[in-house]
């Protein structure tokens, strides 16, 4: 099977099981959006998807997606994933059209200080991992008083809550535990109504629990 055809393959049952998912949860397919997580994959496999009619891609590094974002069509939203750094952030701030991974005061500060056109949008990332913050993310217990900082920030739209399933713990007690989180936050912040969680191993049981946002790459480009 040629390159094409395979990745509309994947494509396809990807989006079969986020439907069939959808409706198992009782839930609207359009409150779900898919992105792509093309991290090292080539510029080739991003222009199938673009074919594909995907407009959602999912980056990590900011240097592989700068080269990516000046070579593909200007309507792709790009999704900044990845853990950040400090000296990276004002670039990523320019070509991103939402960063997933902020997880300290300091990085929505700086995305604040660019003073760019339109308000960014971010997700906080939130630790599920015991110890917290093993791998990134806010410990669930500073979650409120980062969000209270970070809301009177200007220039910043915050979209929700991001997480990854940790390693250590049965994905379904760690989804059930984000949900209760995420139920909590939403009371609060009544605009931040989104859930960036569910990858390639765990999309579907995501959707059960709320995510609004499925970042999948292995599951449609193989693995890298």
């Amino acid at each position: 099977m040629n390159r094409p055809a395979q990745i509309a393959a994947n494509l396809k049952q990807v989006k079969e099981n986020i439907a069939r998912s959808a409706e198992k949860a009782g839930r609207s397919i359009d409150e779900i959006s898919l992105i792509v997580v093309t991290k090292t994959f080539p510029l080739s496999d991003l222009e199938i998807l673009y074919e594909l009619g995907l407009r959602e891609f999912g980056e990590n590094r900011d240097q592989e997606a700068v080269d990516k974002v000046d070579k593909l069509p200007k309507d792709i939203k790009w999704h900044f994933q990845g853990g950040i750094q400090s000296n990276k952030l004002k670039s990523i701030a320019t070509w991103a059209s939402c960063i997933h991974s902020v997880d300290q005061l300091k990085y929505a500060q700086i995305i604040s200080d660019q003073n760019l056109a339109t308000a960014k949008p971010i997700f906080i990332q939130l630790s599920l991992d015991e110890p917290p913050e093993s791998r990134g993310g806010v410990d669930p217990a500073k979650l409120f008083d980062l969000a209270f900082s970070i809301e009177k920030l200007p220039g910043i739209s915050l979209q929700g809550l991001m997480a990854v399933a940790p390693l250590t713990s049965p994905v379904s007690d760690s989804f059930e535990r984000l949900r209760a989180i995420h139920d909590q936050f939403k009371a609060v912040y009544k605009n931040a109504t989104y859930l960036s969680a569910g990858m390639s191993g765990d999309y579907e049981m995501a959707i059960s629990y709320g995510a609004t946002h499925l970042r999948i790459g292995s599951s449609i480009l193989g693995n890298r």
